[in-house]
């Protein structure tokens, strides 16, 4: 038998559900993010020497036969499998997959998930050998060094030693400078960036793709995971950002950008520079971003238009202030809402982010967030059903504040698998389901949909292409609510 190849890994961004139903994943058909942290990952392993690949599971359904061949033709040491909540158990699936067509092979596990778990992981999921905890380059590249033999001596690791016991090694006591990390390794996915889209409506040009420029967050929500960052907030300077645009604008023609950052606008003098950058040495790309509503003024604003921001999204989770202040610092809607029409005086788009479920949720708290919502100046809204993630600080506690059905496959924030004290799921997805429905029947939200056609023409190229599958996404729903 050939030896496997000591110092290589294949990594693979599961589905998350049965490739089959892919085709019928409205969110997926919306919006497919390239998997940026294990892109980040394979350029720094590259640096060091290390070959990797990635397969994504996630843009390219149906992966299983292209995983096999790869591990058959190129007999990596190991695959590593980066996994949120919801997509987990198909990652342990095709971990198995890997070691029965690949005998020896080590499985690595890493992202939010078993970072938040630990050793709970291995525990429960033998096929399981490393789960790397916080940031994945520099611990992977020393195991992957150490050939899986001394982990003991790798920081941010968890593992069993000789004798079985499950053991951390602790987390990484250096954190890495972001400025020294080179460009993510996008030429490593496939079809990239054709085969990813964001959101429709929310960009003006094709190909467009996203792109992280942070790493943490200085805030502390109640529903916010921390287990790979933890408390942590670091940044690239504005001069690595401008660079980092302009590769993408030269390798792969990139015209839009969505910076997938926390809180891209935390550090003002970074966004300053990097917004003068673009101004005075245009690339001629546009971009969104997510800010917070502290963090943001006219001045600034004005500047972010200037140099091509095209639309920025806020967290508003909910327009009851009493339940908002019980999960995020500042709940101050007044001033939120002073900020997003400063941001629509600025000429820039608008997008709410919203949860309904949180604990303490109520018929009445819904009923002002709709009021809320619709009271504002916003183009573009995404309500997401609020689900306590392993890690966040609510999550201790969760069971003592309503019913929370832990099935991890249904943890995508499209289910209400969590339903506060007070509340039942059926009334939920109704006042779910209506809430969606108002928004996207009033006039001002129609007449900025229109405005898209020449505005975001690709965003309407890809809607009546799919018109099919949203109208029979519209109806499953419609009867849901009726039935319910």
């Amino acid at each position: 038998m050939t030896q496997l190849a000591g110092k290589s890994i294949l990594m693979v961004h599961p589905l998350g559900y049965k490739s089959e139903a892919a085709g019928r994943d409205i969110s997926r058909m919306t919006n497919i993010m390239p998997p940026l942290g294990m892109a980040s990952i394979a350029a720094y392993l590259e640096l060091q020497g290390i070959q990797s690949a990635i397969i994504d599971c996630y843009a390219h359904p149906d992966s299983d036969r292209l995983i096999r061949d790869y591990l058959l033709e190129n007999r990596p040491a190991f695959i590593g499998l980066g996994c949120t909540t919801s997509s987990f158990h198909d990652g342990v699936r095709i971990a198995r997959l890997a070691k029965e067509t690949l005998p020896g092979i080590k499985a690595v596990f890493g992202g939010v998930h078993v970072s938040a778990l630990k050793t709970k992981v291995l525990a429960d999921y033998p096929v399981v050998d490393f789960v790397v905890v916080g940031e994945g380059e520099q611990t992977l590249t020393e195991l992957i060094a150490e050939g899986g033999h001394a982990p003991d001596s790798v920081e941010g690791l968890i593992y069993r030693d000789q004798a079985g016991n499950l053991l951390f090694s602790g987390f990484r006591k250096q954190a890495l400078v972001l400025d020294d990390l080179p460009f993510p390794a996008y030429e490593k996915l496939a079809g990239y960036p054709e085969a990813y889209k964001l959101p429709i409506f929310n960009y003006p040009k094709a190909p467009n793709t996203s792109c992280i420029s942070s790493r943490g967050c200085p805030y502390a929500c109640s529903y916010c995971d921390r287990s790979v960052f933890r408390r942590s907030f670091r940044y690239n300077s504005a001069e690595y950002l401008y660079n980092h645009l302009a590769y993408l604008q030269d390798r792969f023609k990139i015209r839009h950008i969505n910076f997938y950052d926390d809180q891209f606008t935390f550090n003002r003098e970074r966004v300053e520079k990097f917004c003068r950058a673009m101004i005075d040495r245009p690339l001629h790309m546009t971009f969104n971003c997510a800010v917070r509503a502290e963090h943001i003024d006219f001045d600034l604003l004005r500047l972010m238009k200037e140099a091509g921001c095209w639309m920025i999204s806020l967290g508003i989770e909910t327009g009851d202030e009493d339940l908002l202040a019980r999960h995020r610092q500042n709940a101050d809607l007044t001033m939120l809402a002073d900020k997003i029409r400063l941001i629509k005086k600025a000429g820039i788009r608008t997008k709410g982010l919203l949860m309904m479920g949180l604990p303490g949720e109520s018929e009445k708290s819904i009923q002002k967030s709709r009021d809320y919502v619709f009271s504002l100046p916003i183009d573009d809204f995404n309500l997401a059903k609020f689900t306590p993630f392993p890690g966040s600080p609510i999550y201790e506690k969760i069971h003592e504040l309503g019913t929370f059905e832990e099935d991890w496959e249904k943890m995508d924030c499209m289910q209400f698998i969590f339903v506060p004290n007070g509340m039942n799921r059926e009334r939920l997805e109704e006042l779910f389901i209506d809430f969606y429905r108002s928004h996207f029947t009033r006039p001002s939200v129609l007449l900025g949909y229109a405005a898209m056609l020449w505005r975001s023409p690709d965003s309407w190229l890809r809607f009546v292409a799919d018109l099919g599958s949203f109208v029979k996404f519209a109806r499953t729903n419609q009867r849901l609510g009726k039935s319910e």
